[in-house]
């Protein structure tokens, strides 16, 4: 494969800046730019680094100081003679190393393709791959740890254990397939049945942490709604620590919705801030207030703002029947000014918490609720494996129907051949989670998704 080079580290200004090269030429491509002591760049070790300068190849002109580390395969990232070339943060310098690099015999890297390489070497497989995006990409500290756990193959031995316990299962049918006059069959069946129900009960569990999965992933969709002058915007300000949202006495000053992600205890939250509910003339604030009942119904989360100042009206008892049906927690706010004339007048099934959304009283109450509702803890074992990419949740959806119908073949008396296909139809679908079974255009689709250099 041809020698690849790209910049690694983020664009813009920096300490350092990290210009990537994997590939047979690699050493020879280096050795033309590189300025260093005398030594023999083939013999070189693996994971040392050494200290010079890269140069314009065509004037000799020294472009940067730099340390080079050296990784020799397959001991490296891609499995291929490898190099990173740590130079000075800034654009300048990593693009004219980078041209350098090109201008004598690299080609530039698509994105994802040392990792690809990786793949494609089998330093890793394609589940392993899609983690180390997914931890680019963590939100939190449990998104991270999860990612984690699946780049150190928790994910894969799990499939591989199921998979080879799928392949016992197809020795067997081969059996009555090839000696079908030996009269083993009803016990054979009756064994298989027995194993596969065993295998589905662990698709069906990894299946499930999907739920939990999706949201470390994606967030809890959570929407903010109240009648106007609640403290809705006061509420994300305090939530986000900062001055996100305008806050004013003016009735309707939210007219649309402000959405933002934050981190309470571990759990991310995709919280959405919006339009005061009420009934209004104003055509434009009547689209804002039409959207937030819109948000409040597809949401997963609903924190409903009352003024605890204020006695209910029609507004706030068509707030109460929204949330109904919903995951929600209703917070009376403004307790700081000891004027709470809804005390124990607000009649429902949902958690009550009293806060200020302006001093920040009784928000930790409303974190250690949203805790409760959204149990997180399954993530805190090291070795717990937790989906979170709706690919591979797919394929385990997949993998069960070709088990059930397995069952039911076998329940139905329907010739073994027609079980074999299912079995093997299940272990495609799950070899298509670690890359075993995976077409062309699914890998090219998922390392598209990574970032230049990686």
């Amino acid at each position: 494969m041809e020698t690849i080079v790209a910049i690694s580290t983020a664009i813009g200004n920096g300490g350092i800046g990290i210009i990537r090269m994997s590939g047979k030429e690699c050493f020879k491509i280096l050795e033309k730019i590189f300025i260093s002591q005398k030594f023999d760049i083939e013999k070189i070790e693996g994971y040392t680094i050494k200290y010079g300068f890269i140069k314009n190849t065509e004037t000799g002109e020294k472009i940067d100081e730099v340390l080079v580390s050296f990784f020799k395969n397959p001991k490296s990232y891609t499995r291929e003679d490898m190099c990173e070339i740590n130079s000075h943060g800034g654009m300048v310098v990593e693009r004219k190393i980078l041209e350098e690099c090109i201008k004598n015999g690299a080609r530039l890297a698509e994105p994802g393709e040392f990792t690809k390489r990786a793949f494609l070497n089998g330093r890793i497989d394609l589940s392993q791959a899609e983690s180390i995006i997914d931890i680019i990409n963590s939100k939190t500290e449990k998104e991270a740890k999860a990612s984690m756990n699946q780049l150190q193959g928790a994910l894969s031995k799990k499939i591989e254990e199921i998979r080879k316990e799928l392949l016992g299962i197809m020795a067997d049918i081969e059996v009555q397939i090839d000696y079908p006059e030996y009269d083993i069959e009803e016990v054979k069946d009756k064994n298989i049945k027995n194993i596969l129900q065993a295998i589905k009960e662990k698709l069906l569990y990894l299946e499930k942490t999907f739920n939990s999965g999706k949201i470390l992933k994606e967030g809890i969709k959570t929407a903010i709604i109240g009648r106007p002058n609640a403290g809705k915007s006061s509420l994300l300000n305090t939530i986000l620590k900062e001055e996100r949202a305008i806050v004013s006495d003016v009735e309707g000053t939210t007219r649309d919705t402000i959405e933002e992600m934050i981190s309470v205890n571990g759990i991310p939250l995709k919280i959405v801030d919006t339009a005061g509910i009420r009934k209004t003339t104003d055509k434009i604030e009547e689209i804002g207030v039409k959207r937030a009942i819109d948000i409040a119904e597809s949401a997963e989360l609903v924190l409903a703002i009352f003024d605890s100042t204020k006695e209910m009206n029609e507004e706030d008892y068509e707030i109460l029947k929204l949330i109904e049906n919903k995951n929600a927690i209703i917070l009376l706010n403004k307790i700081d000014k000891n004027n709470n004339v809804l005390e124990n007048k607000i009649l429902s099934n949902k958690k009550i918490i009293k806060i200020s959304a302006m001093n920040g009283e009784g928000i930790d109450d409303l974190y250690k609720e949203i805790e409760n509702i959204f149990d997180l803890k399954e993530i805190e074992s090291d070795q717990e494996v937790i989906i979170t990419n709706i690919r591979h949740k797919t394929q385990i959806t997949n993998a069960i129907k070709n088990i059930d119908e397995a069952i039911n073949s076998i329940e139905l008396n329907l010739p073994i051949d027609i079980i074999s296909i299912n079995v093997k139809q299940t272990l495609e679908e799950l070899g298509k989670i670690t890359g075993q079974n995976v077409s062309e255009d699914i890998i090219n689709e998922i390392f598209s998704k990574f970032c230049l250099g990686k």
